[in-house]
């Protein structure tokens, strides 16, 4: 597997292999059935490479880029988002909603009919058990992370076991299962088991395109810190920091033109004329493609800019002022009283510039030890170390910045957490975290969405959303209702 990229006709194999049964579990002549799909550890190894494939942060960087207060109105927008985004119109018909949910599910189904298979085939040897065994740990880290994914956009608080969470499927569901949401907990628990499990299967691994032990001890420290159990995620998150020391300024900017990989955990990998090698919906989170086409048709064609808040957050000594803002952005000194301003203050995003062959199509960052750094300071605040915390927050910038800064001085946990969370809003910028990070330090930093007064009235946006709101959870989508109308019942507030 070490030498092999995506493939789509895997992926195609998959998808024809786990069609639904029709409603009366005819067994057709032909079906393709794991038994027969999966007969050999080499065949595993296809389908596990296939299930790599069903991952994508294209549409998380869209969710954030549409619903908080990243990104304005481009010089070349056509519409989008002015109904959904601008105005956080969301609901049960809404894309995000269908989006999140039918993508995860469909991991899940890959990945699942993957493990199940496992079990059938036979080895000869101790080489093909431990290739075998090393398949089969990197599927259940997967299955862990896409269940953490549902679990982070479809439950109302993290740190609840008893609030509902997404319907668990550790199994091959058929067509005539109708299953309600299982609990946070339930979730948890079966998260932390497959994670057990990839632990002890998963060989050791150096390649960040690939699952290994330190991919599983990431989503430990993510899924700690978002649960609020703070103790498991600063000893786990500080494990990973000293193993992946922080990128220096040159590395950093190679880091995004996915010529470095100093600082990353894991990332999924792009390649030209690959199955990612397309341009993505235009500004919309139901299709993925180019990440960098997110907000940008190609080169100097944005649909979406930086957000003015954002913008006036990133220092220009700041090395990620450099890869943030692309270099071709018209900057007006007063933005607040410019004649014409969707012509004098044009910031185009510059976070994803491409790779040779395709501009805007590069690797996907899905754990960098910057997160974890950050994980360690959230930590340390919620404590109410607030001057180790500070501490931290300076050693980054003085590595971002390539200088010694500041020590900040925090006079309240609130005061503390807001700068954490503008330095992540800052540091994971078009990453996908915004959205999230709000949901979960918001309150507690006294921040919401917070959009420019400028660009909120030339653009038509509402300008602010609290991070109390509601649609900091996403609905369960009326697709699933269709065939699930039980469901229903078990539908998040606000969306009834």
């Amino acid at each position: 597997m070490k030498n092999k990229i995506y493939n789509l006709a895997i992926i195609v194999c998959i998808a024809l292999f786990s069609s639904c049964e029709n409603a009366i579990d005819i067994k057709q002549v032909g079906r393709v059935t794991a038994d027969v799909a999966f007969t050999n550890v080499s065949e595993l190894e296809n389908g596990l490479t296939g299930a790599y494939g069903f991952f994508d942060l294209t549409r998380e960087v869209a969710m954030a880029v549409n619903y908080t207060d990243e990104t304005a109105e481009g010089t070349e927008n056509g519409g989008q988002g002015r109904t959904t985004g601008a105005i956080f119109n969301l609901n049960a018909a809404s894309a995000a909603a269908s989006t999140f949910w039918t993508n995860g599910y469909d991991r899940l189904n890959a990945l699942n009919r993957l493990i199940e298979a496992a079990d059938l085939i036979e080895t000869n040897g101790a080489e093909e058990a431990s290739k075998k065994n090393d398949i089969l740990g990197q599927a259940y880290a997967l299955r862990a992370y896409a269940n953490f994914q549902l679990v982070s956009y479809f439950t109302t608080d993290y740190t609840d076991d008893n609030a509902l969470a997404v319907i668990k499927v550790d199994f091959v569901p058929s067509i005539a299962d109708k299953l309600l949401r299982s609990t946070n907990g339930e979730l948890y628990a079966l998260i932390e088991d497959d994670l057990n499990k990839a632990s002890s299967l998963i060989e050791d691994e150096s390649n960040p395109i690939f699952v290994s032990k330190d991919f599983v001890t990431a989503l430990r420290a993510r899924m700690a810190a978002y649960r609020q159990d703070y103790v498991t995620a600063e000893s786990l998150a500080s494990s990973l920091v000293t193993k992946y020391p922080l990128a220096d300024r040159t590395a950093y900017r190679l880091m995004f033109q996915d010529s470095d990989n100093s600082e990353i955990i894991f990332k999924l990998q792009r390649d030209v004329n690959g199955i990612y090698d397309n341009q993505p919906g235009s500004g919309t989170v139901a299709a993925s493609g180019w990440i960098g086409g997110v907000t940008l048709f190609g080169a100097n064609t944005p649909y979406f800019e930086i957000g003015r808040s954002l913008f006036n957050l990133i220092d220009p000594d700041d090395v990620r002022y450099d890869v943030i803002v692309d270099p071709v952005s018209i900057v007006a000194p007063d933005y607040t009283n410019t004649t014409d301003y969707r012509v004098e203050d044009v910031l185009q995003v510059n976070k994803y510039p491409g790779k040779p062959g395709q501009v805007l199509l590069n690797d996907n960052k899905v754990f960098r030890s910057s997160e974890m750094y950050l994980i360690v300071v959230e930590a340390k605040i919620a404590r109410n170390d607030l001057i180790g915390a500070a501490e931290d927050i300076k050693a980054l910038r003085d590595i971002r910045f390539g200088s010694d800064q500041p020590l900040p001085s925090y006079g309240s946990q609130q005061e503390a957490y807001e700068a954490l969370l503008n330095e992540r809003r800052v540091e994971f910028a078009f990453e996908g975290h915004r959205w999230k990070d709000i949901k979960r330090l918001g309150e507690r930093a006294n921040q919401g969405v917070e959009r420019d007064p400028v660009d909120a009235a030339e653009f038509g946006m509402t300008a602010t959303l609290p991070a109390t709101d509601y649609r900091f959870t996403l609905p369960i989508p009326l697709v699933e209702f269709n065939g699930n109308p039980d469901l229903r019942t078990q539908q998040n507030p606000g969306y009834n």
